[in-house]
C-alpha cells in the first residue's frame, strides 16, 4: 500500500469529506483513512494510485476553507535515500536527466513509473541520505523547459530498523538460520543471486485485449496455467492507443508456448470479425540490445528471416524517448513462422543480455572501489537493459542486482570510491585536466556527432568534458581521432559512453568486445618508467590490466617534451592502464620537484 498524508486540513473535516473528496475525483476510496488534528494518512492500492492523489489534490483544492497539501506518508527513520520526481517533460532525454541528477551525487538506480499523466515520473537512489537531501532541495521546483519539477521522499526499507530476531518457543533456530542452512532451499552461507528474469513483451492490437483476457479473465487464466507463465496486459497504459504491451515472463519456452497461444487467438478474433489484414507479431527489445540483434551489415536479422520465411522490420531510432526506451521489431508472415522467428530473435536478444549481465560481473573488479551502478556509460542512458516487468517504457525496476550505468558523483571521490591520496592534499584546487586521443571506426563519427551535433553536445555537458574530432588526415581513412579534454572522472565518462555508442550502434557485432586504441602523452622522463627495466613494468602492466600497452621507440618528443603511450583494449582495461600510467607520471614528476628543490649541501670534514 501506498501511504500519503494529506495536511492543511481544517478542524471540521471529517473522514467522510475526505472519501467524498476522493469519489469526486474518481479515487480509489479506502476505508483506511486515519484523521488527526489538521492532518490526516491514507492507503492508496498502489504507487500509480498515490501519484494520482497527489497530481491531482496537492495544492489545487479547497476543503471547508483550506487548500490541502498532499504528499507521501514518509517517517523521518525512513527518510534516507530515494526520492521521486515528477512533471518531467515526456521528450527529455535519458542522457540529459542522467547528467541532471548526477549534479547532486552518485546515483544507484533510476526507476520509471508508468502514469496516466502526459509528464514523466521517475523514482530515484542515492548513495547517501545527504546527497538525496541535496537533490531533494535543488530539484524542488526547478524549472525545465517550462515544466516544474515535483520531488518527494519515497519509503526507503533499507534505511529501516532490522527486524528483532525471535525464536520459536522450543528454542530451535531462527527462520532466518533455517532458511540459510545448507541443503535447505534457502541456499548456503554465500548469496545466492536469482537469474535475472527477462521476459518476452509484445504489442497487440487494442480490439483483441478482450478476446486475450476472455469472459471473468478465464482466456488469460488459461494461458498461465497452460504454459507455466505470467502475463501482464497493460490496458490502462496510453488510453486510446491502438495497440498495448503485454509482458511474459517465464522460462523461453513457457514465453514462447503464450505467445503462440496469443497469436492464435488473435486469429481467431480477426476470422470472427472478418478482419482482412494480416496481424503481424510485434516484439519490444530495449534499444541497448538491438544492435547485437541485427548483426554486422544486417546479418544476424537476415539468417532469421531466411531460416523462419519471415520479413522483419525494426523501429527507427528517432522514436525512442523518455517514455519509450524500447523499439518495435515487426514480424511479418504465417503465424508458425512468425513463432520460429520469435524463438530466434528471443534467442539473440536474450544472449546479448546475458553477456552485458556477465561483463559487469568481471568488470567490477578491474577497477578496485569502483561503482559501477553510478555510472553513466551508455547513450540509451537510465535502463541500459530492459526491465524486469512494467508497461512500455515505464519499467518496475532493472533486475537485482544490475542497476547499471547511471548517473554520476561530479566528485572525484565517487569514481573509486575513495578519493586517491593526490585529491586528499587537494581538495581545494580544480582536478588537473587530462588529454586522452581516442580513435574511432570513421563510420562511426555520424553516430557519435549526432543530429546537428545534438549527441556530442549531450555527451560534453554529461562528463563535463571537451569533446572534439579532429579533422580526417586523408578521404580513405579507416579511424579517425577524438580528443577528450577534462579530469579523470570526466574522462571516465566520455571514454566510456562512446564504447557503449558504438556498441549500440552495432559497429561490433554481438560476440565481439568494444576493443579501440587510445593515446595519451607522458613526459619523455617518464617514457622509460612506462616501460621498465627489460620491459618487465609494461609486462605487467598488460597483465594486470589485459590491455596492450606499447611505448613507441625512436619518438621525437614534442615541443613539451612529451611523447605517446599507445593503449588498446576494451573499456576496462584501457581505463585502469590510462589509470596506472597516470600514476606513475605522477611519481616521476614528485621525484623531479624534489631533485630540483634539492636537498641540504653537507661538508664533510676529512
Amino acid at each position: 500500500m501506498n501511504k500519503l498524508y494529506v495536511g492543511n486540513l481544517s478542524p471540521s473535516v471529517t473522514v467522510e469529506d475526505l472519501k467524498q473528496l476522493f469519489g469526486e475525483r474518481k479515487l480509489p476510496v479506502t476505508d483506511q483513512v486515519l484523521l488527526k488534528s489538521g492532518y490526516a494518512f491514507v492507503d492508496f492500492p498502489d504507487q500509480n494510485w498515490a501519484i494520482k492523489a497527489i497530481e491531482t489534490l496537492s495544492g489545487k483544492v479547497e476543503l471547508h476553507g483550506k487548500v490541502i497539501e498532499v504528499d507521501y506518508s514518509v517517517p523521518k527513520k525512513l527518510r534516507s535515500r530515494k526520492i521521486q520526481i515528477r512533471n518531467i517533460p515526456p521528450h527529455l532525454q535519458w542522457e540529459v536527466l542522467d547528467g541532471l541528477l548526477a549534479q547532486y551525487g552518485t546515483v544507484e538506480n533510476v526507476e520509471q513509473v508508468n502514469t496516466d499523466a502526459e509528464t514523466a515520473v521517475v523514482n530515484v537512489t542515492y548513495s547517501t541520505k545527504e546527497e538525496a537531501k541535496i537533490a531533494v532541495e535543488k530539484l524542488t521546483g526547478q524549472t525545465f523547459e517550462d515544466y516544474s519539477f515535483k520531488v518527494s521522499y519515497i519509503l526507503d526499507m533499507d534505511a529501516a530498523p532490522p527486524l528483532p530476531v525471535t525464536r520459536n518457543r522450543r528454542g530451535g533456530r531462527t527462520s532466518r538460520e533455517q532458511d540459510s542452512q545448507p541443503g535447505t532451499s534457502g541456499g548456503s552461507l554465500g548469496f545466492r543471486q536469482k537469474q535475472p528474469d527477462f521476459p518476452l513483451r509484445i504489442l497487440v492490437p487494442t480490439q483483441f485485449v478482450g478476446a486475450i483476457i476472455g469472459k471473468e479473465g478465464l482466456t488469460i487464466k488459461n494461458i498461465t496455467k497452460q504454459t507455466q507463465s505470467k502475463v501482464d496486459i497493460h490496458r490502462k497504459e496510453n488510453a486510446g492507443a491502438a495497440e498495448k504491451p503485454i509482458t511474459i515472463h517465464s522460462t523461453p519456452e513457457g514465453c514462447s508456448a503464450a505467445c503462440r497461444m496469443i497469436m492464435d487467438i488473435m486469429q481467431k478474433e480477426a476470422d470472427d470479425t472478418k478482419v482482412t489484414e494480416d496481424i503481424p507479431m510485434k516484439i519490444l527489445a530495449h534499444n541497448s540490445l538491438v544492435g547485437r540483434l541485427i548483426g554486422k551489415e544486417g546479418r544476424n536479422l537476415k539468417k532469421i528471416e531466411e531460416e523462419t520465411e519471415t520479413k522483419i522490420t525494426i523501429s527507427s531510432l528517432q522514436d525512442l524517448t523518455i517514455y519509450n526506451p524500447e523499439r518495435t521489431i515487426i514480424v511479418k508472415g504465417s503465424i508458425e513462422a512468425c513463432c520460429r522467428a520469435e524463438v530466434e530473435i528471443m534467442r539473440k536478444l536474450r544472449e546479448a543480455y546475458e553477456n552485458d549481465i556477465a561483463a559487469i560481473n568481471q568488470q567490477t573488479n578491474l577497477i578496485p572501489g569502483l561503482s559501477l551502478s553510478a555510472l553513466g556509460i551508455f547513450s540509451t542512458g537510465l535502463s541500459v537493459l530492459p526491465p524486469a516487468a512494467g508497461p512500455r517504457g515505464a519499467p518496475s525496476g532493472p533486475p537485482t542486482g544490475y542497476n547499471p550505468f547511471l548517473g554520476h558523483s561530479s566528485q572525484l571521490g565517487g569514481l573509486y570510491g575513495v578519493p586517491p591520496a593526490s585529491a586528499v592534499s587537494h581538495q581545494h584546487t580544480a582536478p588537473e585536466q587530462e588529454v586522452v586521443y581516442l580513435f574511432i571506426p570513421t563510420q562511426a563519427v555520424g553516430a557519435i556527432i549526432g543530429k546537428k551535433g545534438q549527441h556530442i553536445k549531450q555527451l560534453a555537458r554529461f562528463a563535463g568534458a571537451s569533446i572534439k574530432i579532429a579533422p580526417a588526415e586523408s578521404p580513405d581513412v579507416t579511424q579517425r581521432m577524438v580528443i577528450i579534454t577534462g579530469p579523470p572522472e570526466a574522462q571516465f565518462k566520455a571514454q566510456g559512453r562512446i564504447f557503449g555508442k558504438l556498441k549500440e550502434e552495432n559497429f561490433f557485432t554481438a560476440k565481439e568486445e568494444v576493443k579501440l586504441e587510445t593515446h595519451i602523452k607522458v613526459p619523455s622522463s617518464a617514457a622509460g618508467r612506462v616501460i621498465g627495466k627489460g620491459g618487465k613494468t609494461v609486462n605487467e602492466l598488460q597483465n594486470l590490466t589485459s590491455a596492450e600497452v606499447i611505448v613507441p621507440r625512436d619518438q621525437t618528443p614534442d615541443e613539451n617534451d612529451e611523447v605517446f603511450v599507445k593503449i588498446s583494449g576494451h573499456f576496462f582495461a584501457s581505463q585502469t592502464a590510462q589509470r596506472k600510467i597516470r600514476e606513475i607520471i605522477q611519481q616521476v614528476k614528485q621525484q623531479e620537484q624534489k631533485h630540483q628543490q634539492g636537498a641540504p649541501v653537507t661538508h664533510r670534514s676529512k
